[in-house]
């Protein structure tokens, strides 16, 4: 198994659970192991292979917790949240409103930063500018002062006015240090995510599966880790070795492999993975794009782990006027040490006089400055992965998916700097977990459910004892929500429009006969507001209605779903939430239903099995006319046969074609382009059979690059008829 981790003693036993039946002696685990290894290289797959161990089943329980109180508490608030909000308000925009016991506290933190941002109220301070103009050089500088500002403006223009008559500064005390800037401890998946937000400008999702695209493809080691210390036998010449062959830091490597490399820090061994490594060379011929960015990062900040750390000097001098005190500080870079590989990294040079102890520097001038105090900015990609490192929310494989969701459910937005602004809704959510139930969105909640899954691991607390208690807190706090939904509902009565003043109207109610209002922010649902009722639609297109047609079962107008130009779908928007037939699910449209007699159902439309999935029926689409197309009901097949434009109309007939079987189509073509002899205009033609029709199933396959040869009969029904009349068609759904 390649997860060294409690996630992967989970998939061990899965996959002891999916084999068991086929082993010798499937009670019997004494002859159960597994390997170990976090990269895919010869030498860590045959270490791994000389080393196997047990499985650890407490692990594996602890994940198991964590998958079913995360499921079952997600799922049963943001069911009954996502129900109750979508049914009054109608400005949302969102799919879900929902919750989750790492989600919520992570949208916490975005929120609590908007509210610090919000009321915090800006205060003035003054103080003192300074220049000095040192004669000997011409050079001019800014000091500091020691008091650095005051919020009373009286006393700092009294020291002003003690001070501004001076023409000189004394030179009190000259300092010069040498200090060290350390090189970084290895590399873990928090401190990978954050430098790729904060550097790279990647979300952290979009970071993940780059990392795990360099994993697969044998570039590093695996990304989700969080042990920031080698292991004693890591074999770091073997890697910088490979690293000699780059034109960028191959000159780097090998400088280190003459002698110059250094011991890395001490990091923490949290016995799961490695850190992350490359583990092959790479150019960025081979690597296009973020690929190549992120392996870049990943073997610089490698390289830089065993490079000596950056020296440089800083020389602070101090000055008095009188008797305030003054400083400035210069920097110069001694050796760069680790920073050349990451110049983003390297010391600013600060250049200032090199003064003496007693000496005296001219006053340039001297001024009271005002200023006022700034707020804090709002929460960045990287500063919010530190938070949750912090409060332990997440774990270094789920940071990433937690912040993806808040964007993705519009709770936050994101803005310049990769910064997460709360939206309406998220800062409604947030304020009403602390209206009714604070613990909902404090990170606390979810760190004492980790040490109860902590103990498991370790064996030290039992599987259904821990999943009882926690799930028993969960459930009376679910209840006390329900209680006092109505705390966060006034919330949401501030911020969104009900329903009833939401949406325009569209179509017309089976039940009351008025209309009902399309309501187009997520997700998209016609509401009638006399009979209080609320219908979801699609989600993927844009809902019309269908020239007032109505539903031959329930006296609805039927709607028409425009996924693109050459895709339509009719439906009925009760059937869609309430199928008439078993043999219809929840969210089908006509095409899918099994109606006897109705003219949109695919008894009046269906032509054929369809030959591209074999598991759909190819339906005549005359939504659109002049426009026909034939389109597969089986909604994940993408087949669209465009008929030819000179037609004018097209239905399915009842009879059958005598070669092969197949529903008629009665057509009719435009007079001036009609290709009938004698400039007849209407005929009845077969879709498979007809040299003008079957042209357009030879594009179909010409434009999908398609080879398909398929015997039509395989398709269509083998009903027979006696005579030489034509045959009458008989339809199956499943051809």
């Amino acid at each position: 198994m390649l997860d060294c981790d409690r996630e992967g003693e989970n998939i061990c036993f899965e996959v002891i659970d999916s084999v068991k039946h086929v082993l010798a002696k499937p009670n019997d685990n004494r002859n159960i192991f597994r390997a170990h290894f976090s990269s895919i290289t010869e030498q860590d797959i045959k270490r791994a292979m000389n080393n196997l161990g047990k499985p650890n089943k407490n692990e594996s329980l602890s994940v198991d917790a964590r998958q079913e109180l995360d499921l079952r508490i997600g799922c049963a608030f943001t069911r009954y949240q996502t129900r109750f909000f979508q049914g009054k308000y109608g400005d949302l925009d969102c799919n879900l409103v929902s919750y989750g016991p790492c989600q919520t506290p992570t949208l916490s933190f975005c929120v609590d930063r908007m509210d610090k941002i919000k009321s915090f109220k800006p205060e003035t301070f003054w103080y003192l500018d300074v220049e000095l103009q040192y004669s000997k050089t011409g050079q001019s500088f800014n000091v500091k002062w020691s008091r650095n500002h005051l919020f009373d403006k009286d006393v700092v223009y009294m020291f002003y006015n003690d001070l501004k008559q001076s023409s000189s500064a004394m030179v009190t005390n000259v300092n010069l240090q040498e200090k060290t800037k350390q090189r970084p401890i290895a590399l873990n998946t928090v401190e990978m995510l954050r430098a790729a937000s904060a550097g790279l400008g990647m979300s952290p999702i979009h970071a993940m599966q780059i990392a795990e695209k360099l994993y697969t493809q044998g570039y590093i080691s695996y990304p989700r880790t969080e042990t920031t210390t080698y292991a004693a036998n890591f074999n770091f010449k073997e890697v910088l070795v490979q690293q000699t062959k780059s034109s960028s830091w191959g000159s780097i490597a090998q400088d280190l492999l003459n002698g110059n490399m250094v011991n890395p820090r001490k990091g923490v061994d949290q016995g799961d993975h490695p850190p992350i490594t490359p583990t092959s060379f790479a150019s960025p011929e081979q690597l296009p794009g973020d690929l190549w960015r992120l392996y870049e990062f990943i073997t610089k900040h490698f390289l830089a782990t065993v490079s000596r750390d950056c020296k440089y000097e800083e020389l602070t001098i101090t000055f008095k006027i009188k008797s305030e005190e003054f400083s400035c500080c210069g920097k110069n870079t001694i050796e760069n040490g680790w920073t050349e590989l990451m110049p983003w990294k390297q010391i600013d040079f600060k250049e200032i006089p090199n003064l003496k102890k007693g000496e005296s520097v001219q006053i340039g001038h001297i001024k009271v400055l005002e200023k006022q105090t700034n707020p804090p900015d709002y929460l960045t990609e990287s500063e919010l992965i530190g938070l949750m490192e912090k409060n332990g929310i997440g774990t270094d494989a789920s940071i990433p998916v937690h912040i993806n969701n808040i964007c993705e459910r519009n709770y936050v937005k994101l803005e310049r700097d990769r910064r997460l602004v709360p939206t309406n809704l998220g800062v409604v959510l947030v304020h009403g977990y602390q209206r009714i139930d604070p613990e909902l969105c404090l990170p606390k909640m979810r760190s004492q459910v980790e040490e109860q899954l902590n103990l498991i691991a370790l064996g030290k607390a039992n599987y259904r004892d821990v999943l009882k208690h926690t799930l028993r807190i969960f459930e009376q706090k679910f209840h006390f929500f329900v209680q006092n939904v109505s705390l966060m509902d006034s919330l949401f009565e501030d911020s969104f429009s009900s329903l009833s003043a939401t949406g325009k109207p569209m179509s017309r109610c089976g039940k009351c006969r008025r209309f009902m209002k399309l309501v187009l922010s997520k997700p998209q649902r016609l509401y009638c507001e006399y009979c209080k009722d609320t219908y979801n639609l699609p989600q993927n297109g844009t809902i019309k209605l269908y020239r007032e047609l109505k539903c031959p079962l329930d006296d609805f107008e039927l709607l028409i779903n425009s996924i693109n130009k050459n895709l339509n779908h009719p439906f009925c928007p009760y059937c869609f939430n309430n199928p008439p037939f078993d043999d219809m699910k929840k969210g089908d449209g006509c095409i899918n239903c099994s109606h006897s007699t109705c003219t949109h159902a695919f008894n009046s439309n269906a032509l054929s099995k369809c030959f591209e999935c074999q598991n759909g029926l190819l339906i005549l689409d005359s939504t659109t006319p002049p426009k026909f197309r034939v389109i597969c009901n089986n909604k994940l097949c993408k087949l669209i046969i465009i008929l030819p434009d000179t037609l004018i109309k097209a239905d399915v007939s009842d009879d059958l074609c005598e070669n092969c079987d197949a529903p008629m189509l009665n057509i009719v073509y435009h007079k001036d382009k009609t290709p009938l002899e004698n400039g007849q205009t209407s005929t009845t033609a077969c879709l498979f059979c007809d040299n003008n029709l079957k042209v357009s199933i030879e594009n179909y396959l010409k434009l999908a690059n398609k080879k398909i040869n398929f015997d039509r009969k395989k398709f269509t029904h083998k009903h027979k008829s006696g005579g030489g009349r034509r045959k009458k068609r008989v339809v199956h759904k499943n051809w």
